[in-house]
């Protein structure tokens, strides 16, 4: 997949959605997963991430919106239900991004709203829980980048599977290394 995404939640009160999603972001090949002035237990959330995605992408941990630190050249998105969101269909991912959901029963507060430099929404009749809705933003992203082996076959005009096999990522032409002479 091309460029590099995070995923974080901010005032998450269940352990098992973070976990879910840490599972989730592990799985999608995130690089970086975070929390802002979460309201659990962290080892808890370890017990429903059973790929062990703690051991393997970096989680950090923030007590309020202003303290989140993205790496340079980042773009904050939003996932929230408001006006001028962005349905997620209609949306073109950063290649670097890092994506942030709000708590359960509740939304991303004012101040984090600020920060996003994109709000996106699924177009759905309700919300879905908040796990699941990191999961389809995170499934979108590999759609529209590529997944982990390169881009996919094109689907078929009809119902079924493609006709056609994915095409095969090409490579750039080599360089020459030129080192200093004595």
């Amino acid at each position: 997949m091309r460029g590099y995404f995070g995923v974080g939640v901010e005032g998450i009160s269940k352990e098992q959605n973070v976990g879910t999603i840490a599972r989730s972001a592990h799985s999608f090949g995130a690089s970086f997963f975070f929390t802002i002035a979460p309201d659990i237990d962290v080892r808890a959330m370890r017990q429903s991430d059973t790929s062990g995605a703690f051991d393997h992408v970096p989680y950090h941990q923030y007590a309020n919106s202003n303290e989140l630190v993205l790496p340079k050249g980042c773009q904050l998105v939003g996932v929230e239900l408001v006006d001028d969101s962005i349905e997620l269909p209609s949306f073109r991912h950063p290649l670097r991004a890092a994506y942030v959901l709000g708590p359960e029963m509740g939304n991303l507060s004012d101040e984090m709203l600020e920060r996003c430099d994109h709000v996106i929404k699924i177009p759905m009749k309700f919300c879905v829980n908040v796990g699941v809705a990191a999961a389809i933003v995170m499934y979108d992203r590999m759609l529209s980048m590529g997944g982990p082996n390169g881009r996919f076959a094109e689907r078929p005009a009809t119902a079924g599977g493609p006709t056609e096999a994915a095409p095969q990522h090409v490579h750039g032409n080599r360089r020459k290394i030129r080192t200093p002479k004595d």
